[in-house]
């Protein structure tokens, strides 16, 4: 964050504050009474510091945001193509160390049907089904 972004936050966090403590004060200085109703709107210059420090406040977050990245299929696709590029020679020298291949398409559990850190509900049923009709139990008679 840089020097003209922080001055226009605190600035505008200063005249916020005010107008707030502002508007409070003019709401216990002149509070209607039930019957009469609100004879005594909020002034213009409260209003108006409301608006101006809303405004500085916006543009120093706007200030101290970082730069936008770039939104390119044609650039994501290129860094995809070299990243498989990269991860198939890695996958061949961990393959070679004895490593096994750990890294690669991250969608690869989503792609292939398996998923990964859920439990396998049919796959377990079917391995209890198979379990009791080979006897095993607790061995009752």
């Amino acid at each position: 964050m840089g020097l003209p972004s922080t001055v226009l936050l605190v600035a505008g966090a200063a005249f916020l504050s005010h107008a707030v403590y502002s508007s409070y004060e003019h709401a216990l200085l002149f509070s209607p009474s039930i019957s009469s109703g609100n004879k005594h709107p909020l002034p213009l210059d409260i209003v108006l510091e409301l608006l101006v420090s809303i405004t500085v406040l916006c543009a120093g977050i706007v200030l101290a945001a970082p730069k936008l990245k770039p939104i390119s299929w044609r650039v994501w696709a290129r860094e995809k193509e070299t990243e498989e590029k990269n991860v198939n020679i890695r996958r061949r020298k961990e393959e070679d160390a004895g490593l096994g291949a750990q890294v690669g398409n991250p969608f690869a559990g989503l792609e292939d049907g398996s998923r990964r850190g859920f439990l396998d509900v049919r796959g377990a049923r079917k391995a209890f089904a198979e379990w009791v009709r080979e006897g095993g139990g607790g061995g009752r008679s």
